[in-house]
């Protein structure tokens, strides 16, 4: 398997770990926020992993965070913000390392119809903003009309379209 040049199957795992630190960014459907961490603090986690410097650091969790509609709200805590909102902090959390490829693991499970579609509108919008390749699974069929491409799995299988 390839990602990009890269065969990934037989990366080392220090590797693999630079790449889940580097090109690849994960939004989780349980949000996977820091109960103890601000927004500003949950985003900015990567870039701390990275070793990136506090100036630079903030300026691109800043913008992370206003690019998702919560500039406003940086200093909260998670079991501050609506499940929208947690959800927009790991998408924010994920964008701050500007990657290549984002998987999205149900990134709606967890929201109502509409803060669901909002959220699969925004990384439509972002992804074609960045030219980044986005990767979804859902299991709502309302949402499939966002996506360019849709492939089914059933049973463990990749669904043949044709």
């Amino acid at each position: 398997m390839h990602l990009g040049e890269r065969e990934v199957t037989s990366m080392s795992d220090a590797d693999l770990l630079a790449l889940r630190r580097g090109p690849v960014s994960y939004v989780f459907q349980s949000f996977g926020l820091v109960p103890i961490l601000t927004a500003r603090e949950n985003v900015g986690v990567p870039l701390r992993l990275r070793a990136v410097d506090g100036e630079e650091r903030e300026r691109r969790v800043t913008e992370a965070l206003e690019h998702v509609g919560l500039g406003g709200h940086g200093e909260h805590r998670p079991d501050e913000l609506s499940g929208g909102q947690q959800q927009r902090v790991g998408l924010a959390r994920a964008l701050v390392a500007e990657p290549g490829l984002l998987l999205a693991d149900e990134p709606t499970g967890q929201l109502d119809s509409e803060t669901g579609r909002e959220i699969m509108g925004l990384i439509a919008r972002l992804a074609k903003e960045r030219a980044m390749t986005t990767l979804v699974t859902t299991h709502d069929p309302a949402l499939l009309s966002v996506a360019d491409r849709v492939l089914e799995i059933a049973d463990g299988h990749l669904v043949d379209p044709a």
